[in-house]
């Protein structure tokens, strides 16, 4: 079970691992938190009046079109996007959003999921979110809390027959050494690297944010090509020409074959580092 905030974030964070078990006969769903309907538009060939009046409802059509290419399956929990708040200072968050609902409130369809689903292993967000946006961060907290919650009996009546998951990681996917191999790959061979600013600014940005340590590295590069379709199901989100493509796959499966997570929390005895998320799960790994 893949956990996360918005529409397109399933196609961004651990998508050609996903694919890559759902081709060898592992169920997947993808249960997102909020509708996307206060994101951007930000391929600006779909800036158009029919596009930005229907938002919401394009964007549940986007991730119809990832769920197929990926080969999940999906579900939205209910809540309202809360919006990337911007200004100094930060304007308040809108009434009723995600981000501002009580912790139980926020947690009860997703423990009542994870009951229903009754998953092995869970993957979400760091408790900074990947980064700081208010259901992003919100998200990693209702995880945990599901991750904890759903084997007990006594806690959320009425979602259930209890179910205890085994292993509950975080996405590593933006992390500095792979961001350098790829960035060292397309200098090698002559071209332009999209992450050469990235790079010169990290450690002002590492000051303020520590690194997870990378625990799990899942081959998966013969799905990275999935991987970039579903992310072009999300097409108000995602600019053909932009920097997510801006290296070809040739390189990333070269520079960087792996999808990479931080196990947080373990209920079953495995040995680090590790190459498969169900290492040590019995009958799974």
């Amino acid at each position: 079970m893949a956990v996360h905030a918005h529409p397109d974030d399933e196609s961004s964070k651990g998508a050609a691992t996903m694919a890559s078990y759902v081709r060898s006969g592992v169920e997947a769903l993808v249960c997102t938190m909020t509708g996307g309907e206060r994101g951007d538009i930000l391929n600006q060939a779909m800036e158009r009046p029919d596009v930005r009046a229907n938002l919401p409802r394009v964007r549940r059509e986007e991730m119809a079109r990832a769920r197929e290419i990926l080969g999940v399956r999906q579900q939205f929990l209910g809540f309202i996007d809360s919006g990337l708040p911007e200004g100094d200072p930060l304007p308040p968050l809108p009434d009723g959003c995600f981000a501002l609902q009580k912790p139980e409130d926020a947690a009860e369809p997703l423990v009542a999921a994870v009951r229903e689903f009754r998953p092995h292993v869970i993957l979400t967000y760091d408790s900074d979110g990947g980064y700081p946006h208010p259901d992003h961060v919100k998200t990693h907290e209702v995880a945990v809390e599901a991750f904890e919650a759903a084997g007990d009996p006594d806690r959320y009546p009425g979602t259930g027959r209890p179910w205890q998951p085994l292993k509950l990681y975080y996405f590593a996917t933006f992390h500095r050494a792979r961001i350098t191999a790829l960035h060292e790959a397309m200098v090698s061979r002559g071209l332009e690297s999209p992450y050469a600013q990235r790079l010169a600014e990290w450690d002002e940005r590492a000051a303020t944010r520590s690194e997870l340590a990378i625990t799990t590295r899942v081959p998966c590069a013969d799905f990275f090509g999935i991987r970039d379709q579903a992310l072009l199901a999300h097409a108000t989100q995602i600019d053909p020409a932009g920097a997510w493509f801006a290296v070809p796959l040739e390189v990333q499966r070269e520079a960087w074959p792996t999808e990479d997570y931080h196990l947080a929390r373990s209920l079953v005895d495995t040995e680090l580092p590790e190459s498969d998320l169900f290492a040590g799960v019995p009958g799974q790994g």
